[in-house]
């Protein structure tokens, strides 16, 4: 008897560990875009989380005709029609990507990623994927071709069963705004540090975050600096941890 305890407690420790294991097991992919001849080039990325629109982004963007690629989950579309009018006005800026029905982190194991819930099954994070396209396809927008999840990391085999999806897996070289809890002044440095190649993050749903000024601020401090912006569909991205090949 006190041998099978011992054996059913070390079962029990074993169990514990490949737990504890499997939890950590999520990646945070990174992408560039393949460098091209002149100034250089960079990719900006913007998600759309949910709540509102930063009007002062969205405004910088139209009147700097700086292009950008906008990942909206389908929460941030159901309270946003205004933005999404002026996006569809200006298709040669923006375009609108997957990041999710309802901004649940594609991780198929139950676990916490920055304090959100993970999608926790294979079956989840299907329907996270699913129910993002659709509710763009509802806005007549056409088909997205690129994912990026909530938090932006993944559990491989979520990676793999996205892939096969038919989706690219949006990572990024420069996190710009620290899930927009950086101040003005950081995010606007982080950004301006962009050199040809890079793929920026940055937030468009946080009105009321100092970030949304560095992000202005950064922008325009690359244009100044005679660097092109391009939208993913336009440019070659190359992503690691099997996100685009």
């Amino acid at each position: 008897m006190r041998l099978f305890q011992k054996h059913s407690c070390a079962v029990a420790i074993w169990l514990w560990a490949v737990s504890a294991s499997n939890a950590q097991l999520r990646v945070e992919p990174t992408l560039h875009i393949k460098a091209e001849a002149g100034s250089g080039r960079v990719a900006l990325t913007l998600d759309a989380c949910g709540g509102k629109t930063d009007t002062r982004i969205l405004s910088a963007l139209v009147e700097n005709k700086i292009p950008a690629t906008i990942f909206v989950t389908g929460i941030w579309l159901k309270h946003n029609a205004a933005a999404v009018e002026i996006m569809r006005a200006h298709p040669e800026l923006f375009e609108l990507e997957n990041h999710g029905g309802r901004h649940v982190p594609a991780v198929d194991t139950p676990q916490r990623v920055y304090g959100i819930r993970s999608a926790g099954s294979p079956e989840a994070v299907l329907a996270e994927v699913e129910s993002g396209a659709t509710a763009l396809a509802v806005t007549g927008e056409p088909a997205p071709k690129w994912f990026r999840g909530a938090t932006a990391e993944y559990s491989p085999s979520a990676i793999a069963m996205i892939r096969k999806l038919g989706f690219k897996i949006a990572g990024f070289s420069i996190n710009g705004d620290g899930g927009s809890l950086l101040g003005a002044k950081e995010t606007a440095r982080r950004i301006a540090a962009a050199k040809d190649g890079d793929v920026i993050i940055a937030h468009i749903n946080q009105p009321t975050h100092a970030a949304g000024e560095g992000v202005v601020q950064g922008l325009l401090a690359l244009k100044d600096k005679g660097l092109t912006f391009v939208r993913l569909d336009d440019a070659d991205g190359v992503g690691n941890e099997g996100t685009t090949d």
